[in-house]
């Protein structure tokens, strides 16, 4: 499409249409080609602009990016939020692929189910008992879906994903190949001949607008629910305990995992294979640093780091002097010399 038209569909309103180019594809600022739209964030990638072969540029409200995008030829969209302009162009550009509404002659549905309008049921497909589907669902081959689950309207479960029972996901939300939602939480009593089972009767709630990713899993509890709030966006391989309570628009990165009854504020943010030990709580607006070890309560807005997780800027001063042990070691050890001379 054209750039005076790519501007209109984006409703961009701070824009140097130059000479309105054709733009046929998104690319990112290290691999651009004529004729494609990129984006950069700031000042650090200021150099690109010259470099660039792209044919237009979204940039942040910086008047020196933007006269040099201008030097340069580019056609610019000036944006406070570049990032989220180029995730809105490349929706323009590309929708993943989506099958047609009907149901695969494969597919197994139990005649209990309850079905919305303008389902996409895979092949192989396994619909159990009194479950029911909400409308414009769309579920991949070989899911499963197991007796009594709810699935809510625009929903999308994709390939070889299991849905166990009684679990209810909301609205517009994207489940990932493999993940495995509302299997039963790792509860086991001590007894004197070893280990005894305890019955994992409760059940998993995924608020609307939730995203898993693939091969992650979501257990339900001996009682009670474990919930995800609205909006969260789950990574893949990463693992939330029985009766973990998370809140609204959270993320998690890969290989996070939460122990059971972890309780989450609104927008935590849980870095790569931080874990989190049962029944610590997060307050609203927290970030655990990548491998970070959460063994106790976490202040709303605080960052920590670390194993045991220790306050950010607490964990950087530490690392400091850790660094310089060994020649904090060899002094101490010249010290000691000249105590023992005396």
């Amino acid at each position: 499409m054209k750039f005076s038209e790519l501007v209109q569909q984006l409703g961009a309103t701070q824009v140097e249409r130059g000479s309105d180019p054709e733009i046929i594809a998104v690319t990112p600022i290290e691999a651009t080609q004529p004729q494609t739209l990129s984006y950069i964030e700031g000042q650090k990638f200021a150099a690109r602009i010259a470099s660039t072969t792209a044919s237009a540029l979204i940039l942040p409200p910086d008047a020196d990016l933007q006269a040099a995008a201008t030097a340069a030829g580019l056609a610019w969209i000036a944006d406070a939020q570049p990032r989220r302009v180029f995730a809105q162009a490349i929706a323009l550009f590309y929708q993943p692929a989506r099958p047609a509404p009907g149901i695969h002659p494969t597919a197994v549905i139990d005649p209990t189910a309850k079905l919305g309008k303008d389902l996409t049921i895979g092949a192989h497909v396994v619909i159990e008992a009194n479950v029911r589907l909400g409308d414009q669902v769309c579920i991949y081959a070989n899911a499963v879906v197991y007796p009594e689950a709810q699935i809510g309207n625009r929903s999308i479960l994709h390939a070889n994903c299991t849905i166990h029972e009684r679990t209810q996901i909301g609205a517009d939300c994207v489940i990932h190949s493999g993940a495995v939602i509302g299997a039963e939480g790792f509860g086991f009593v001590p007894v004197p001949e070893g280990w005894l089972k305890m019955p994992q009767s409760g059940y998993v709630i995924l608020e609307a607008e939730v995203e898993v990713g693939c091969n992650s899993t979501i257990d339900r509890p001996a009682l009670g629910d474990t919930r995800i709030g609205r909006g969260t966006k789950i990574d893949n391989l990463v693992h939330i305990g029985h009766g973990c309570q998370v809140g609204e628009h959270c993320v998690m990165a890969g290989q996070a995992g939460l122990s059971g009854a972890v309780h989450l504020g609104n927008r935590v943010i849980l870095a790569g294979q931080a874990g989190i030990v049962d029944h610590v709580k997060m307050g609203d607006g927290s970030i655990a640093s990548a491998k970070a070890g959460v063994h106790s309560d976490v202040a709303a807005g605080t960052i920590v780091t670390g194993v045991p997780a220790i306050p950010h800027r607490l964990f950087v001063k530490a690392t400091a002097v850790f660094n310089r042990l060994p020649e904090m070691y060899q002094s101490l050890r010249q010290v000691q010399k000249q105590l023992n001379q005396k």
